[in-house]
């Protein structure tokens, strides 16, 4: 197998279950054009997000990491009408970015783009009440994803999901001795999940065309 077969695969899979969408489109070209990195979920990703967020009838959705919003429009379109989502992104320039894709695709009216640091604004959230939120999506730097974590459990409620990304680090996770930090910020990830009574949780390895990776999602079970 190779990087090449595992691409082929995800464009065979996004020709016949993901139709053309110009608004995604255009959200990468302009993500593109900016010289954001193309660090997005790739295409069937973003389906995924969205079916579990319709699954679950997800009213409200907590993003940290907007990137440009491309995943946050995958999520956005998953919600009633009523719904919202918050997306926290630490760039000024990608939340720009974000916005306008996000405006594009007709959810400004549900979006909500806050800038800052997450662990600044995640306080505040918690401070304004704007919880419990159905749905939480980690795709942030992987240093402080205990932290995200801990802030996601504070901020969902019984029978809340909490989506993390990029949780195998292209198999480095299980290298202890690694000094990569981010490796070591998903290791100390999973000690937290595996440690924590109040969720359910399991994690998935993926290959296609953001390469070898994965994902953790955990239920809460109680606050």
């Amino acid at each position: 197998m190779s990087q090449e077969q595992w691409t082929a695969v995800d464009d065979y899979i996004t020709a016949r279950l993901i139709p053309p969408d110009p608004v995604l489109e255009a959200a990468l070209a302009a993500t593109a054009a900016a010289g954001i990195p193309m660090i997005n979920v790739a295409p069937n990703q973003g389906k995924l997000l969205y079916v579990l967020a319709v699954a679950h009838g997800a009213r409200t959705i907590l993003e940290i990491g907007t990137l440009a919003g491309y995943s946050t429009i995958w999520l956005a379109r998953a919600l009633p009408a009523d719904g919202r989502l918050i997306t926290l992104e630490y760039e000024p320039k990608h939340a720009e970015v974000a916005r306008a894709n996000i405006a594009r695709a007709g959810l400004a009216a549900q979006v909500e783009v806050r800038v800052g640091a997450a662990l600044d604004t995640l306080p505040q959230l918690a401070a304004e009440d704007a919880g419990p939120f159905d749905l939480v999506f980690i795709d942030a730097d992987k240093v402080n994803s205990v932290a995200y974590f801990n802030w996601a459990l504070k901020l969902t409620r019984l029978g809340s999901l909490i989506i993390i990304d990029n949780v195998v680090r292209d198999g480095k996770v299980i290298d202890a001795a690694s000094r990569d930090v981010s490796v070591q910020g998903v290791r100390a990830l999973y000690e937290a999940l595996a440690a924590e009574p109040r969720v359910a949780a399991t994690a998935v390895q993926t290959v296609g065309s953001k390469g070898y990776d994965g994902l953790a999602v955990a239920v809460v079970l109680g606050a």
